[in-house]
């Protein structure tokens, strides 16, 4: 009997360690992405609790596009119609998003990305948590 507990424990262990899968939350980036909060490298975190933005994100295969877009109360959005285009790679068994602008290059890798968080870490050691966009509803 201890022993079936403790061997339940340990696999326990390992199974709640396993590193997310990369080819996985791919799967998981498309959709409407409103930020939740942003920690600072220092430990400080800033909450936002009411967004006019929202990130829409697109892939296709290896490849994609991120487009701010302004929520309307009828459940559209508007765009100023500037995407930033960007490429997705796996590197030392995370996924990684290259972002590359006419202005700027860079990288974001992906913490997690689940079918509603998404939470990654930029260059400058960041962590921005996203959560999916609910559309809003006036009853």
């Amino acid at each position: 009997m201890r022993f079936t507990f403790v061997l339940s424990i340990i696999i326990l262990f390992f199974t709640s360690c396993e590193k997310p899968n990369p080819e996985a939350q791919k799967q998981n980036l498309n959709g409407y992405w409103e930020i939740k909060s942003v920690k600072m490298p220092n430990g400080e975190k800033k909450q936002f609790n009411i967004n006019t933005i929202v990130d829409f994100i697109e892939t296709k295969g290896d490849s994609g596009t991120r487009t701010k877009v302004t929520p309307k109360f009828d459940g559209t959005f508007i765009t100023n119609g500037i995407s930033d285009y960007f490429t997705l790679k796996i590197e030392n068994d995370s996924l990684r998003i290259y972002y590359k602008t006419q202005f700027d290059e860079w990288k974001e890798t992906v913490i997690e990305a689940k079918d509603s968080t998404l939470t990654v870490i930029n260059r400058d050691n960041k962590i921005y948590t996203y959560s999916k966009f609910k559309k809003l509803e006036f009853k």
